[in-house]
C-alpha cells in the first residue's frame, strides 16, 4: 500500500494509538503535534489523505484545513472532541470528506479512512475514461479539449462531436444519416455533403488518415492495435 497518511493531533496518546492503527493496516504515517507543523509536514512531502484534530495550538484545525483547501483538494478527515452541529458545519463548509468525534471507534477511523480513499480512486478512474486516445489523437471529454502529439486543436462543436463519436465506437462504421441524426440531430436542416465536409475539416485539423471512408457506407475511426 503507497498511502501516506498525515495525523495532525496534539495529543500524543491520541498520535500512538492511530499511528499504530494505521501502520497495521498497511498505512505509511507522520504525525505533526500542531497545526503549524502540520502545514508544514503536508508541503514537505505528498500525501494521501490527513487527519486532522480542530484544538490544536499554534493553528487550530479549521485554520489548517482552509490553508490546505487553498492548495490541494486532498482528502482530510476531521477527529475531534467538538461534536456540536454547528462545529461539523463549519467542517463540511471547509470541505472536508469525513468528521468523526472522539471517544471513537478504532474500528471507525479505519474504515472511514479507507472509504474516503477508495472514493478518490474510484473518482481518479472515472477522471481517466474522461480520456479517450487513438493513435496521437487525445480527447478529454471533462475538458472538451482535443490534442494531436500535445498539441491542442481548436474544433468546432460539430466536429467535437463528430470525433467524440468516432472514439467512443473505434472501427464501427457510421453512416452519413447515423451522423446527421446523432451528432446533428433529428431536425438538423441540410444534406448529406454537410457531414463530408465536417469530416474534410475534421481530418485536416487532425493531421491524421486514422479517419477512414468506408467507400458507399460512411466513415470509421480506425480501431486501436
Amino acid at each position: 500500500m503507497d498511502e501516506r497518511i498525515l495525523i495532525i493531533e496534539d495529543e500524543t496518546a491520541i498520535q500512538s494509538i492511530l499511528s499504530e492503527l494505521l501502520t497495521d493496516a498497511g498505512y505509511r504515517i507522520e504525525v505533526a503535534g500542531d497545526g503549524l507543523e502540520g502545514v508544514t509536514k503536508f508541503r514537505d512531502q505528498p500525501f494521501s489523505l490527513v487527519l486532522l484534530d480542530i484544538m490544536m495550538p499554534k493553528i487550530d484545525g479549521y485554520t489548517v484545513c482552509e490553508m490546505i483547501r487553498q492548495e490541494s483538494d486532498i482528502p482530510i478527515i476531521m477527529l475531534t472532541a467538538l461534536d456540536e452541529e454547528e462545529a461539523q458545519v463549519k467542517a463540511f463548509e471547509l470541505k472536508v470528506d469525513d468528521y468523526i468525534t472522539k471517544p471513537f471507534s478504532l474500528k471507525l477511523v479505519l474504515m472511514r479512512v479507507d472509504a474516503v480513499l477508495r472514493r478518490v480512486k474510484e473518482r481518479k478512474a472515472q477522471e481517466f475514461t474522461n480520456i479517450l486516445s487513438c493513435g496521437n489523437i487525445r480527447l478529454d471529454q471533462t475538458s472538451h479539449s482535443v490534442s494531436v502529439d500535445g498539441r491542442p486543436i481548436s474544433l468546432t462543436h460539430t466536429e467535437y462531436g463528430l470525433l467524440e463519436l468516432f472514439m467512443l465506437n473505434p472501427g464501427r462504421v457510421f453512416s452519413r444519416d447515423n451522423l446527421l441524426n446523432q451528432v446533428w440531430g433529428y431536425d438538423f436542416i441540410g444534406d448529406e455533403k454537410a457531414v463530408n465536409i465536417h469530416i474534410m475539416n475534421l481530418r485536416r485539423k487532425l493531421d491524421t488518415h486514422l479517419i477512414e471512408t468506408i467507400r458507399g457506407v460512411g466513415y470509421r475511426i480506425a480501431k486501436k492495435d
